[in-house]
Protein backbone atom coordinates (compact mmCIF):
# COMPACT_ATOMS: atom_id res chain seq x y z
CA UNK A 1 0.00 0.00 0.00
CA UNK A 2 1.54 3.20 -1.30
CA UNK A 3 0.43 6.61 1.15
CA UNK A 4 0.33 9.59 -1.42
CA UNK A 5 1.58 13.36 -0.32
CA UNK A 6 0.69 15.60 -2.97
CA UNK A 7 -2.13 17.08 -1.00
CA UNK A 8 0.27 17.44 2.04
CA UNK A 9 2.69 20.46 0.34
CA UNK A 10 0.09 22.83 -0.13
CA UNK A 11 -1.28 22.05 3.37
CA UNK A 12 1.77 23.34 5.04
CA UNK A 13 2.52 26.11 2.86
CA UNK A 14 -1.80 27.38 3.78
CA UNK A 15 -0.17 26.89 7.43
CA UNK A 16 2.81 28.76 6.88
CA UNK A 17 1.38 31.56 4.66
CA UNK A 18 -1.53 32.13 7.93
CA UNK A 19 1.20 32.20 10.81
CA UNK A 20 3.03 34.70 8.31
CA UNK A 21 0.42 36.64 7.95
CA UNK A 22 0.12 36.55 11.93
CA UNK A 23 4.20 37.00 12.38
CA UNK A 24 4.14 40.16 10.11
CA UNK A 25 1.42 41.94 11.84
CA UNK A 26 3.11 41.45 15.29
CA UNK A 27 6.68 42.41 13.70
CA UNK A 28 4.92 45.81 12.78
CA UNK A 29 2.97 46.40 15.72
CA UNK A 30 5.85 45.40 18.14
CA UNK A 31 8.20 47.94 16.07
CA UNK A 32 5.64 51.00 16.29
CA UNK A 33 5.43 49.58 20.00
CA UNK A 34 9.10 49.64 20.34
CA UNK A 35 9.24 52.99 19.48
CA UNK A 36 6.73 54.49 21.27
CA UNK A 37 8.30 52.77 24.11
CA UNK A 38 11.15 54.67 23.46
CA UNK A 39 9.31 57.85 23.47
CA UNK A 40 8.13 57.35 26.92
CA UNK A 41 11.55 56.72 28.08
CA UNK A 42 12.60 60.25 26.35
CA UNK A 43 9.13 61.77 28.57
CA UNK A 44 10.39 59.88 31.72
CA UNK A 45 14.09 60.55 32.13
CA UNK A 46 14.20 63.67 29.80
CA UNK A 47 11.24 65.43 31.18
CA UNK A 48 10.39 63.81 34.74
CA UNK A 49 7.27 62.71 34.22
CA UNK A 50 6.94 58.91 34.65
CA UNK A 51 3.27 58.75 33.96
CA UNK A 52 2.91 57.63 30.12
CA UNK A 53 6.33 54.75 30.75
CA UNK A 54 3.68 53.52 33.82
CA UNK A 55 0.86 53.59 31.53
CA UNK A 56 2.36 52.16 28.22
CA UNK A 57 5.17 49.64 29.74
CA UNK A 58 2.94 47.01 30.16
CA UNK A 59 0.99 47.26 27.22
CA UNK A 60 4.16 46.82 25.47
CA UNK A 61 5.20 43.78 27.30
CA UNK A 62 2.20 42.36 26.18
CA UNK A 63 2.62 43.31 22.48
CA UNK A 64 6.21 41.77 22.82
CA UNK A 65 4.20 38.54 24.81
CA UNK A 66 2.91 37.86 21.41
CA UNK A 67 5.17 38.32 19.13
CA UNK A 68 7.13 35.82 21.25
CA UNK A 69 4.78 33.63 20.40
CA UNK A 70 3.88 34.34 16.38
CA UNK A 71 6.83 33.98 15.75
CA UNK A 72 7.25 30.57 17.80
CA UNK A 73 4.31 29.88 15.70
CA UNK A 74 6.26 30.45 12.65
CA UNK A 75 9.31 28.83 13.44
CA UNK A 76 7.77 25.88 13.97
CA UNK A 77 5.71 25.74 11.27
CA UNK A 78 8.36 26.75 8.95
CA UNK A 79 10.94 24.10 10.40
CA UNK A 80 13.14 27.01 10.97
CA UNK A 81 16.38 25.97 13.24
CA UNK A 82 16.61 27.27 16.91
CA UNK A 83 19.45 29.74 15.51
CA UNK A 84 17.24 31.46 13.62
CA UNK A 85 14.40 31.37 15.85
CA UNK A 86 15.95 32.95 19.04
CA UNK A 87 17.34 35.52 15.97
CA UNK A 88 14.31 36.62 15.24
CA UNK A 89 12.76 36.73 18.82
CA UNK A 90 15.39 39.50 19.57
CA UNK A 91 15.26 41.38 16.70
CA UNK A 92 11.47 42.90 19.24
CA UNK A 93 14.06 44.09 21.47
CA UNK A 94 16.03 46.64 19.14
CA UNK A 95 14.46 49.21 18.12
CA UNK A 96 13.96 49.65 13.78
CA UNK A 97 15.50 45.64 13.29
CA UNK A 98 11.91 44.16 13.81
CA UNK A 99 11.22 46.32 10.59
CA UNK A 100 14.11 45.13 8.22
CA UNK A 101 14.18 41.18 9.87
CA UNK A 102 10.41 41.22 9.14
CA UNK A 103 11.06 41.88 5.50
CA UNK A 104 13.75 39.26 5.46
CA UNK A 105 11.63 36.19 7.25
CA UNK A 106 8.85 37.73 4.58
CA UNK A 107 10.95 37.16 1.65
CA UNK A 108 12.96 34.04 2.51
CA UNK A 109 9.58 32.21 3.84
CA UNK A 110 7.61 32.86 0.56
CA UNK A 111 11.06 31.59 -0.96
CA UNK A 112 11.28 28.65 1.47
CA UNK A 113 14.69 29.38 2.08
CA UNK A 114 16.17 29.59 5.62
CA UNK A 115 16.27 32.56 7.34
CA UNK A 116 19.86 33.19 8.27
Amino acid sequence: MTTSTDGAAPARQSKVTGSLTRFRASAYVTGVGLLALCATMIIEYGFGNATPAQVYSPIHGVLYMIYLVLTIDLAIKARWSIKSTVLVLLAGCVPFVSFVVERRVTHRVQAGRDIF
